[in-house]
Formats: C-alpha cells, structure tokens, sequence
C-alpha cells in the first residue's frame, strides 16, 4: 500500500484523508473540531494553536501502520484568514478568518486609497472586500502597531499548516488570489495595492515566496513528524484554498467544469483557462491551485440559515427535511434573507437575517424550513448567471458541502438553477483535493511535468447515487420567487450599508 494524504483545515473542523493510490481506495479519514471566538463588532477568529492540535488528533485516529505509508502530503486550508508571524516563527494575534466582517473601514480605507472599485478590477481584478486578507493586515496595523512591528510572515491558513509542517514558508496563486492583493491576470503582487496598506514598509517582503500548483513547497520535519507520527522528509504539496482544492477534489480543472459547495459558505466556481473579471462585481476573479482561474461566488451564509432554524425548533435534520418537504416549492411566498453573518455577494457587510413575505395563512414551520434552504439557492442562481453573461455554460454542477447530503436539497438546487446536480464520489473534496495534488506533486517529480486532469482521472472517485435532474413543473414557481428574492434584498439592501 502506498499513500498520500490530504488535510483540510475548514472553519468548523480540521479533517484528514489518506489515499491509498496503489489501489485507488480510500484508506482513511478523520476529522476534529474547532471552536470560534465571535463578537457583536463582526469579528470571527481562531487561534493557529487550535488547528495543529485538532491535525495531530486527526491523525493519532489514523492507524499506524497506515500512516507510515504516507508518501507526500497536500494541504487545503480556509480562504482569506490572516496569520500574522514573527520571524522566531511565533502567531502574534488570533486569527481573523474569511467570515470576520469587522474590517469594512479598513476595505473602503484601501479602496480609497487606490483609486476605487473600477480601478481595482481594472489593474489588480478583484475588489477589497472586508472578508479578504488585505483589510485584515491594515487592521493590524492600525489597531496593534507594536505587534505589527514584529511581523515577518503574513500567512494563509493552509500557508501556516504547512509552516508548522515543513519550517518553510511558501504561497500558491489560487489562495494568493483571494488576499486581493494579487494582480490575477499577470499573477504577481501588486506592489501599488500593497502600498496603500503601508507607504513606509514594502509589504511585498513580508509575503512568502509565490510558487506553481503542481510544486513542492518543502519537506515534514523531524519535529512534526514525530508529533504526527508521519514520516520524516516526505514533500508538502503547495496546496490551496478550501474552494481551489475542492475544485481539484472534485475535478473542476477542465475548461467549463462546475462546482458548489452548501457548506457554512455558499460558493459557485468554475474553471477557466484565462481570468474572468466580472465587471457586476459578483464574481471573484481567483486563481486555481491547477495552473489555471477559478471564477467564484462566495456566499457567506448557506447553511447558517437551516441550522439556526434547526436550533430555534429543536429539530434534527431529518426532521427539518421532512417538514420542508411537505411545503410546496417556493414555500407560499415565504422567503428567507439569510444574511445572519453579514453578506459578501451582495457585498452588504452589517447585513442581518430576515424572514420575509409572510402572511396569516402561510407562516408554518414547513414553509419556514423550506425557505431556508431555498434562500441559499437564491444567492447562488446569482452567481450562474454571471457565470453565463461570461460566456460561461455549465451542463450540470457537481455539489459537495454538509448541504449536498440533503435529497430535498439536491433537488431544490436542480430545480432552481434549472440544471442537473451531481454528488462527487467522496464527501471530503478538498481534503481529497489536497491528496490529489499531493499526488500529482509526486508525479511532476520523478517523471517531469504531467497535466493534473490525467492524474486526476486515473483517481476519480464515482458516486453510487445518480445525478438529481430539474423538474420543469417547478421552474416557473422558483423563477417567479427569485425575482422575489432579489426585490426584497435590493429593497432591504438600504439598512445593512
């Protein structure tokens, strides 16, 4: 048996899958919780010490004898998140992750800065959002000059895991991209954008060193090794955001490939071989971590909304499910605005939860439930069509995310995007992402450079259950409640600015 292994380090919980890829099969998985650490200011944050101790009780759950056959690993990491390092190497602050929207001065201060939103898609191609990177450090800087003094390293997430793997130091383009802070069309820093966070010190020299997807970044440390019980001197992939090694694990690196993920986030990528700036300001323009771009929706809050209502009824999911289903589609007119966390897209940071269009005869729990999981639907059909006023057209999507293990869910997703949903044939993409990297890492090693997509197809993991097709009889009712939808957004959108 021979096997690589991928990590993901997502918000709820670090998760690791080894691969045996001398028998294609899956020979394990673990997975280990994270708490957070929320406040009313927006701020959402972790502490990187929590991530290596949920890694290393991932793997004491792998067996032994499995993990000495460990050969290369990749790393997925959550997007956007800032790890401020000194240079003994040391986190100076908790970690503000993708989710934090305490940082909206610190966005519109850049934006200013640089010229405004136009002139950001024009040079650089992406807009400075509160949830990127950038807004993090100039928060940093404002808020603890002292200990941005000392900062050496600004690290992703994935970026530090693979620090405390390797004592290496090293960036890709796809999570690069989503600092914004990359020029994505020529993918280099932006040296302009980086001054307007700090005029006196070159920002530039405290990023990590840009390297190609298919790269080794460095090798296990005798140290970690030992920690993980792994072995010593085997290569780190250089790895990817969450939606970049998703995108890998579930084989969106062809040109007009599709994906979503219904996790805490909702997010829509697709691949494309030039970059792709959406002028409407709902596409990110991100690169892939497969050489490529991976035009994305980012959604803050997907299935935020079906677990807060889960908690409010006391219910568990089977039972949320069933109840939804004995409401018909578009639940009467009740439609959920799910911004409880704030809103990337539409970019509405102080967004709030509402429930909305309810009358005496259809306010239920049914319709309640089923709202919740329309709404997050909703947000995403956004995204497919910039996604098709690009050029770009989608035969069906691939779906993964705790959402995708709904059937009604599946089908509310078919039915208002109008086309057919597929499960990828694992559950855990972007961990699988990061040991299909791994692999191909390996691959470009010993036998010089080889294109992903024939690594990939010799692993593609098929899925027993059968794609989920749209009911035409439906599609009238949802198109009519997302013309809905985006009234009621547009018209509330003047209380969350």
């Amino acid at each position: 048996m021979r096997c690589v292994a991928g990590i993901d380090n997502g918000t709820q919980s670090t998760k690791v899958l080894v691969y045996d890829f001398e028998n294609r099969r899956i020979a394990a998985e673990s997975s280990a919780p994270h708490d957070m650490i929320s406040r009313e200011d927006g701020s959402r944050e972790q502490e990187s010490s929590w991530w290596v101790e949920a890694l290393r009780r991932c793997f004491e759950a792998v067996d032994p004898n499995i993990r000495s056959t460990i050969e290369a690993l990749g790393v997925s990491g959550q997007q956007h998140g800032f790890v401020p390092v000194d240079a003994q190497g040391t986190v100076l602050a908790p970690v503000k992750l993708w989710c934090d929207t305490s940082t909206v001065t610190q966005a519109e201060e850049i934006t200013r800065r640089f010229g405004g939103p136009q002139r950001l898609l024009q040079e650089a191609g992406n807009l400075v959002l509160t949830g990127y990177t950038a807004p993090k450090i100039l928060a940093f800087k404002q808020q603890q000059p002292q200990l941005y003094d000392k900062l050496r390293w600004i690290l992703l997430p994935h970026d530090y895991l693979n620090f405390f793997l390797t004592g290496t130091v090293w960036m890709e383009y796809g999570d690069a991209s989503g600092t914004a802070l990359l020029d994505v069309r020529n993918r280099r820093w932006h040296q302009e954008l980086l001054s307007c966070i700090d005029e006196h010190r070159d920002i530039s020299q405290l990023l990590p060193p840009l390297i190609e997807s298919y790269e080794i970044g460095g090798q296990v440390t005798a140290d970690a090794a030992k920690s993980l019980g792994i072995p010593e001197g085997i290569p780190v992939s250089s790895g990817g955001g969450d939606n970049m090694m998703s995108a890998v694990g579930t084989g969106v690196i062809t040109e007009g490939s599709l994906a979503i993920s219904l996790g805490t986030s909702g997010t829509m990528y697709g691949y494309s071989g030039k970059p792709i700036i959406d002028e409407g300001q709902r596409l990110a323009a991100f690169c892939s971590s497969s050489g490529g771009w991976l035009p994305l929706l980012c959604t803050m809050n997907c299935t935020v909304a079906t677990e807060l209502y889960r908690s409010m009824l006391e219910m568990g999911v089977k039972e949320f499910d069933q109840l939804a289903a004995e409401a018909a589609p578009g639940a009467d007119g009740v439609i959920t605005i799910p911004f409880f966390n704030g809103e990337r897209t539409p970019n509405l940071p102080k967004g709030r939860g509402c429930l909305v269009g309810m009358t005496s005869s259809n306010t239920t729990k049914a319709n309640m439930n089923r709202s919740a999981l329309e709404s997050a639907v909703y947000g995403l059909k956004m995204g497919l069509e910039a996604f098709e006023q690009q050029g770009f057209r989608a035969e069906g999507t691939y779906i993964s995310g705790g959402g995708a293990k709904s059937p009604i869910w599946r089908q509310i997703t078919a039915d208002i995007l109008g086309i057919p949903v597929m499960l990828p044939g694992v559950d855990e993409t972007a961990a699988f992402g990061g040991a299909v990297q791994a692999l191909w890492a390996l691959r470009c090693r010993d036998a010089g450079f080889t294109d992903i997509t024939e690594v990939f197809n010799e692993h593609k993991q098929e899925s027993s259950t059968p794609p989920v097709d749209p009911q035409e009889k439906h599609r009238q009712v949802y198109d009519a409640r997302y013309e809905q939808y985006k009234e009621y957004v547009e018209t509330l959108s003047v209380l969350f600015r």
